[in-house]
């Protein structure tokens, strides 16, 4: 038996998406995991304080001697680590017990910002040099790449990696009577979202909006009356149940609330809003529509017939699963 950790980013999260992330990155390496000590780590909140980090005893801390420690997912590489986000919060004293670490499906939170020196440092102290990295985007293996002796390899995120063909042939490609949608609260457009609210209720019988962020349904809240909308509870399971039992569509902002639709096999509409989902629509093909096209674009999208057919790179997955 050998000790694994995990660095969750779903711990602490305002984001559900983080929790849906990690449920596809468990399922995804079972076996890996299985009849393993496992131990989760919040990536939100420092694993160890300062002092912890300079008292690590070798030869018996659990995070020295873990045979893998896995960062999964979300968008936790940052270009500039003197300005993070709680979403990686780590620095050169207290990222010890990260030593070592292999990337699993991470994205870049900041792509237009630039490198330093301090962020190639910090990353010199955590990312392992002996295993390859998953990335989720080509944007993200790139950086990984200029910033020291890693190998990185594009997956994709883990909860893509099941939407292979015969999947996503079980998509219907027809209309449902009914949407559920999301927004964003840290990515606020006004007028753009107001345009997307009256097409949805234009063009579906039954409204749902599932608040995938701690503030969304505020956020909602500013823009609309509420009238005709039903709120999803925000919790994973209850989304999952809600999905399972309803004839809808997806169409919506959260990149994680639609590829979580998909699993539950509803046809779905992401609205890009950065370059995050827009790098992974490039590299897999899902279905957008970009937020500044809303006016032109969405209401066609919403009432053609369309195909659900991800680009799984099935050789990169299984190459990057062959390492352990």
């Amino acid at each position: 038996m050998e000790n694994i950790i995990l660095f969750d980013p779903g711990i602490r999260s305002l984001n559900k998406g983080d929790e849906i992330i990690m449920r596809s990155a468990e399922k995804e390496i079972e076996r890996i995991l299985k009849n393993n000590y496992v131990i989760k780590c919040g990536t939100h909140t420092p694993v160890v304080t300062f002092y912890q980090n300079t008292r690590f005893n070798p030869r018996s801390s659990f995070y020295e001697g873990a045979k893998y420690k896995f960062i999964c997912g979300s968008s936790l590489i940052w270009k500039n680590m003197f300005k993070p986000r709680p979403t990686f919060n780590v620095n050169w004293f207290n990222c010890r017990a990260y030593k070592n670490s292999i990337l699993y499906g991470c994205g870049i939170g900041q792509v237009k910002s630039k490198g330093n020196y301090y962020t190639k440092k910090l990353y010199d102290m955590i990312f392992s040099k002996k295993y390859v990295h998953s990335v989720r985007d080509n944007k993200a293996k790139e950086f990984v790449e200029s910033i020291g002796d890693y190998k990185a390899i594009n997956t994709g995120c883990p909860t893509m990696w099941r939407l292979d063909k015969d999947f996503c042939k079980d998509i219907t490609s027809k209309k449902a009577d009914g949407v559920v949608f999301t927004l964003t609260d840290y990515s606020k457009n006004k007028s753009s979202d107001k345009l997307f609210l009256k097409i949805l209720e234009e063009n579906y019988k039954n409204i749902y909006f599932y608040p995938q962020g701690a503030y969304d349904l505020e956020y909602l809240k500013s823009i609309t009356d509420m009238k005709g909308i039903r709120i999803v509870s925000p919790d994973v399971n209850e989304y999952s149940r809600f999905l399972n039992q309803n004839d809808v569509d997806y169409v919506g902002t959260r990149l994680h609330g639609g590829l979580f639709a998909m699993q539950h096999k509803k046809r779905s509409i992401i609205i890009t809003i950065d370059s995050r989902a827009k790098s992974i629509d490039e590299d897999y093909n899902l279905n957008t529509v970009a937020r500044g096209k809303i006016e032109t674009e969405l209401e066609n999208k919403i009432n053609s017939e369309f195909k659900t057919e991800i680009r799984l790179n099935d050789m990169n997955i299984k190459k990057w699963l062959s390492q352990f």
